[in-house]
């Protein structure tokens, strides 16, 4: 196995300051590199080193250091651009110790360049590829007066055994203990990502690079946009043709600008870029956004571009956004920044936007401007070499200014940091996506249920349930949703009130609310009789409470009044059909609604046209949004409220099963033939497999000849139940390979007579070897388990009933791997035949926390032999209460790394 195998080429590294760094596995190559960055080192960082004044490093050590022959020697190194070469500016080994699961690290930073996290990005890397190559234990020897590389190991969160040892610490991390490693590492990688995106979106000076002075050009725009929007610094326009612009002096390169330069928005034909970007370095810009069009977009030429323009930046340590985008946006009014070619900003409010697109950014924008929503940020990141809507995320999660953040979509760069960041944000403010791309993706292969049902779609629809993000299906429902979670305070519970001045209206609206789950109960008594008090005597007083067309707005206003103070409404939707004036209806609306501060959330339908530029207040700072249709108003309250009950759910943990040995789990693997070369494995050893890690199986035994069979037989004891041994063949029952409650040897020979009868008469008899002999188990309710590995996601873990369910209703659930212990139950609510599994109808009710149990040691088994590929567990059979499950078949593909 080689380093290529298991580790990508090159890694971007996040520094705590924002700036990005290259980092790469050593190579034989870099030999020359290491031997100019050792006599670049101090003799202090060298004594801190190797524990001695080193002065010299022989050739011999140069080609140990570089040979990087996993496992035996592993090595990082950090590289910066030094003209045409690298040079190295950090480097990481481990070193195998002769237990083969424990190695030795060491770290050396360039003194210059130190204290900016490079050691403890380092260790990370380090940490991250060790579980590849069975290293289990990390060990540190390090001088007491190395203080700076004691903090790195005692701040990473690694548990740590410290001991003095020979005139040095010796420091032991178990990487199997990770929970708090995970989390600081989660936090180191939040604060050096939002430090990036913040350098970008908080210039304190801008060069527009390709600058004109034609208002109708791309780059006219941006120079414009700045200036007209009040960008509070300074702005220096850049074209080697114009001695100034709309009366600014212009400078021929950004290098001859007179000071430093923040932020550079690159406009320049593609082929020019590459060029600009080292001037920009040069210069020390440490963000661009790059405008220009022309890269991956591009066909294969664009394709190379693309690849040297993202090489660059990490070489330089230049955070990018961009390119073929159409810029950022920021309201905040100490910046005032519009680098971009969208028109004038929307007006500042709490709701930032990240957009793969820059077309459909422009259409973005221009919903906000009509639905009177107001913005933090926006920011269109195109083709993504560096700065991704995952960075965005990271730097929203704690601005202040944003409330509620509207994501569009094209692709997961990386699903499981998505998932990582969106569940930790979705439990302070929510996160509207809206994804493209919905159909299958093509070319998967249905070897299984659990292939055959999966996609990249359900993958994408998994990964939002299970991080609580809010996804629309079109932008006016984007925005439906972002209306009502950006002005009013989260649904309490599903109870709804619909008040209107018309019947079908408020039918329509309450038919929307029992068909997304929600409900309309009848309002208290109480209520009734004070509405009555001044209602004519034809309104319905029920609910929907239909005012009747005659109603005034000072009526809207009172009746309003009345049903917040119902203590079992949750929400009021207002409906006004267009029979008296808008405006009226309105003003008796917000007469009543000001400084009401009980908490409810509501929204308007003002069904007519025209009323865009209505607002009504609902509190301080609160705004009622208004919608058109009945429709629109339940669904933005539906989102809202299931996020709001997503709040409230546990975040869940990772559950650790202490008793499963990872170790005998995979020599067991190994000793099937199919472990080497890759494939299907056997039934018995599937089952057996599952068993390793806590999973209950049925006693199953193979048999080659109708006497084998009889023997396996009476060992299990009678009845029994009689297979075909196939791991090409996925349904038995179909193909007629299934024999139930054979009695007595002798039944069983015949039985066996007849399925290979069957079978040779199918055509089918050269794929089956033998057959596996079980226990006749009578009772529970068949549930089928399974795992399909997404080229995007990686592991897809699903969940159904099985039999019929399975076959032609395809009621199945899907989350993403690995399963928290709060992902189970959540996927059974998605099932529906969860009643079942209840009790229904007089049914029994079946062990829950049996099933729940073994789909989380499912999901443990495939993160600790990830040479599991798919598997599908069908049926097992769940009992009643307290009586457990038991796996009868089970399907496992895997390919080892050497495959």
């Amino acid at each position: 196995m080689t380093t290529a195998d298991v580790e990508p080429a090159i890694i971007r590294v996040i520094l705590r300051d924002g700036q990005s760094l290259k980092v790469r596995p050593i190579a034989p190559e870099d030999r020359g590199r290491l031997k100019a960055f050792f006599y670049r080192l101090s003799p202090l960082t060298r004594y801190l080193r190797f524990g001695f004044m080193k002065n010299y490093i022989s050739e011999r050590e140069l080609d140990y250091f570089t040979a990087n022959n996993p496992p035996d020697i592993f090595a990082y190194v950090a590289v910066k651009d030094e003209g045409e070469d690298e040079k190295i500016v950090a480097i990481g080994w481990w070193f195998l110790a002769p237990d083969r699961i424990s190695a030795e690290i060491a770290f050396i930073v360039e003194d210059k360049i130190q204290l900016r996290g490079i050691g403890t990005a380092l260790l990370e890397h380090l940490a991250a590829a060790a579980p590849k190559y069975r290293i289990k234990r990390f060990v540190a020897h390090v001088l007491p007066e190395n203080t700076r590389m004691l903090e790195v190991f005692e701040e990473s969160g690694f548990q740590m055994g410290k001991r003095q040892y020979e005139g040095t610490y010796e420091l032991t991390f178990d990487l199997r203990q990770q929970d708090e490693y995970l989390k600081r590492q989660a936090r180191r990688e939040h604060v050096a990502c939002s430090e990036g995106v913040c350098r970008i979106l908080y210039p304190r000076s801008v060069a527009v690079i390709g600058a004109s002075s034609n208002p109708k050009t791309v780059s006219g725009m941006v120079l414009r946009n700045l200036l007209a929007d009040g960008f509070s610094g300074p702005v220096f326009p850049v074209n080697p043709k114009a001695a100034s612009v709309g009366g600014i002096c212009c400078y021929p390169t950004v290098e001859h600008v007179p000071g430093e330069v923040d932020l550079a928005v690159i406009m320049v034909p593609a082929a020019q870029v590459l060029e600009v970007m080292d001037q920009c370095a040069r210069k020390g810009v440490m963000g661009v956004v790059i405008i220009s069009a022309g890269f991956g977009e591009a066909g294969p030429e664009g394709r190379d571009r693309q690849r040297l323009l993202r090489e660059k930046a990490l070489a330089y340590g230049i955070r990018v956004i961009g390119p073929n985008c159409i810029g950022i946006m920021n309201t905040d009014p100490r910046t005032c920044l519009n680098a971009s070619i969208a028109g004038p900003m929307p007006s500042r409010g709490n709701v930032s936007i990240g957009s793969h697109s820059g077309a459909l950014g422009i259409v973005l924008l221009d919903y906000l401007k009509g639905n009177n929503i107001g913005i933090a940020h926006f920011a269109s990141i195109g083709n993504r070499v560096d700065i991704s809507s995952n960075d965005l995320l990271e730097f929203w999660e704690d601005d202040e200014n944003t409330g509620v953040i509207l994501l569009y979509l094209e692709s997961f760069g990386n699903p499981r940091r998505f998932s990582r960041i969106a569940r930790r944000i979705t439990r302070k403010k929510p996160i509207i996506a809206l994804k493209a791309g919905r159909s299958e993706a093509g070319g998967r292969a249905a070897s299984s249920h659990t292939g055959a049902l999966a996609g990249s779609d359900i993958a994408t629809d998994a990964l939002f349930r299970q991080a609580g993000v809010i996804r629309a299906n079109t932008i006016a429902e984007m925005f439906n949703a972002a209306k009502y979670l950006a002005h009013q305070p989260l649904p309490r519970g599903p109870r709804l009130a619909i008040l209107t001045n018309a019947g079908g209206p408020g039918v329509l609206a309450a038919d929307a609310a029992i068909s997304y789950g929600l409900s309309v109960p009848p309002l208290s008594e109480a209520t009734s009789r004070k509405l009555s008090r001044f209602l004519p005597e034809e309104a319905s007083l029920g609910n929907p409470v239909d005012i009747m067309e005659s109603a005034t707005g000072e009526q809207f206003g009172k009746a309003l009044s009345v049903i917040l103070d119902d203590e079992a409404i949750d929400g009021i939707i207002i409906i006004n059909a267009p029979i008296r004036p808008y405006l009226e209806v309105a003003a008796g609306i917000q007469k009543r609604l000001a400084g009401y501060a009980g908490g409810k959330t509501l929204a308007a339908c003002f069904m007519m046209s025209g009323t865009g530029n209505l607002e009504i207040r609902s509190g301080p700072g609160n705004l009622v949004p208004i919608y058109t249709s009945p429709e629109e108003a339940l669904q933005a309250f539906f989102h809202a409220y299931t996020y709001a009950r997503y709040r409230t759910l546990e975040e869940g943990i990772l559950p650790v099963f202490p008793e499963a040995d990872e170790e005998r789990t995979r020599n067991y693997l190994k000793s099937s033939e199919v472990f080497t070369k890759g494939g299907w494995l056997s039934p018995e050893i599937s089952l057996g497999l599952l068993k390793e890690y806590g999973i209950p199986v049925a006693e199953t035994l193979t048999a080659y000849s109708p006497e084998e069979a009889a023997k396996a037989a009476r060992q299990i004891g009678f009845p029994v139940v009689m297979k075909f041994r196939s791991p090409a063949i996925t349904e038995k029952n179909e193909a007629g390979g299934v024999l139930i409650g054979l009695q007595g040897e002798d039944e069983v020979k015949l039985g066996y007579n007849e399925l290979e009868a069957r079978l040779d008469r199918a055509g089918l008899g050269a794929q089956v070897e033998g057959v596996i002999l079980q226990p006749l188990v009578k009772g529970g309710q068949e549930i089928i388990i399974g795992m399909s590995f997404d080229p995007v996601f990686g592991p897809l873990v699903m969940v159904g009933l099985g039999g019929i369910h399975v076959e032609l209703m395809k009621d199945v659930a899907f989350s993403l791997h690995p399963l928290r212990n709060t992902d189970p139950d959540f996927m059974f609510r998605q099932l529906k035949g969860f009643p079942l599994l209840q009790g229904w109808r007089g049914s029994p009710p079946r062990d829950i926390d049996a099933l729940r149990e073994v789909l989380l040691r499912f999901s443990a088994l495939i993160e600790d032999i990830p040479e599991i590929k798919a598997v599908e567990i069908n049926p097992l059979m769940v009992f009643n209460p307290g009586m457990g499950t038991m796996a009868m078949d089970a399907r496992i593909f895997v390919k080892s790394e050497a495959t």
